[in-house]
């Protein structure tokens, strides 16, 4: 978390998150986050795919906010040989 100055000098709090991004097999970008359950998005190029997570996260967290749900799961990201 951090804290970001808007234009206009307010401070509002920013929160920090992994993202996934994959290409499926259309060529799309996928782009998923891991610690928001059912958080995705996608877009035709990288930076598309992007811009579409960070507003399909904030929206996501709106809606968890409302529902009184946890705003994030914990995930761990662990290497497995096989």
């Amino acid at each position: 978390m951090g804290l970001q100055k808007l234009k206009t000098g307010a401070m509002i709090l920013t929160m920090n998150f992994t993202v996934t991004l994959d290409r499926d097999e259309d060529g799309a970008w996928v782009s998923e986050c891991p610690s928001i359950p059912g958080c995705v998005s996608q877009g035709e190029t990288r930076e598309e795919a992007l811009a579409n997570v960070r507003e399909a996260i904030t929206l996501c967290l709106e809606v968890r906010s409302e529902r009184g749900m946890p705003l994030t799961v914990e995930t761990r990201q662990v290497e497995v040989a096989v």
